[in-house]
């Protein structure tokens, strides 16, 4: 039987959630609890790979198991192995050609930025850092130009394998956070992303914000499919999975 669950986890310490040759992953510490649970070797398959250091709220993943746990124990069992930067939020059986990878309808991702003239040491392993005081509302400007289908070679970083550039980016929104005005989440979500994709647009809004980038010009940056025109790739310590979507977005 198939069985589905969403973690969330702390991608400090992780080298990403796929299993590398040389790091901690998330995949290896789900499956290796799983396994201990179930008596036998579970592999783990992700609906994204995540990279290292991205955090994750609301992650999905699949896995095959040889008998059935009642849903509302699995995390509290699973929870009982796992370390403390990874747990399992919810699990739910779903049909054997269920896909945590290729049937979800997109997901959200929210990259935070904390500004101002004093790094804020309590999130610096959940927020990227910037110094200049940053303009949102130009910011929320510029954001408009990324919802639709658009060509998104601009922003996707060297090294991608992808030979389609074209995803639909449902909506991108600029707002500050009710826990600390100058703690920005910009949010994005759409049905794919390419590689570095979200961690690009958010590095782009903040050069907006810094004034190095006109919110007009985003428009533009998108239509010339030129990496070097848009801003930089931010780091990934400001980005978290919120949420996969298990149902068609309207």
């Amino acid at each position: 039987m198939r069985l589905a669950i969403i973690t969330e986890y702390d991608g400090t310490d992780f080298v990403g959630f796929q299993s590398q040759v040389n790091g901690r992953a998330v995949a290896d510490v789900l499956g290796k609890a799983a396994s201990e649970l179930y008596k036998q070797d579970i592999k783990v398959v992700g609906c994204s790979r995540t990279d290292a250091g991205v955090h994750a709220r609301g992650h999905l993943s699949h896995m095959d198991v040889p008998f059935e746990i009642p849903e509302d124990k699995i995390p509290l069992a699973m929870n009982a192995i796992l370390p403390d930067d990874v747990a399992v939020v919810r699990a739910f059986y779903v049909d054997g050609d269920f896909s945590a990878r290729f049937s979800n309808y997109g997901k959200r991702y929210i990259y935070r930025v904390y500004f101002g003239r004093v790094r804020h040491p309590l999130y610096s392993r959940y927020a990227y850092f910037d110094s200049y005081d940053l303009d949102i509302d130009k910011m929320r400007r510029a954001a408009e130009y990324f919802a639709g289908e658009h060509d998104f070679e601009a922003f996707c970083a060297a090294g991608s394998t992808a030979d389609n550039y074209v995803r639909r980016i449902f909506a991108v929104t600029v707002r500050e956070s009710r826990e600390d005005p100058r703690l920005i989440e910009i949010e994005v979500a759409g049905e794919a992303f390419l590689y570095n994709m979200v961690r690009i647009i958010a590095g782009t809004l903040v050069e907006v914000g810094e004034g190095k980038i006109s919110p007009d010009e985003v428009g533009g940056i998108i239509d010339s499919k030129d990496r070097k025109r848009a801003g930089r790739t931010l780091p990934p310590e400001g980005l978290t999975l919120e949420e996969v979507f298990l149902e068609p977005v309207k």
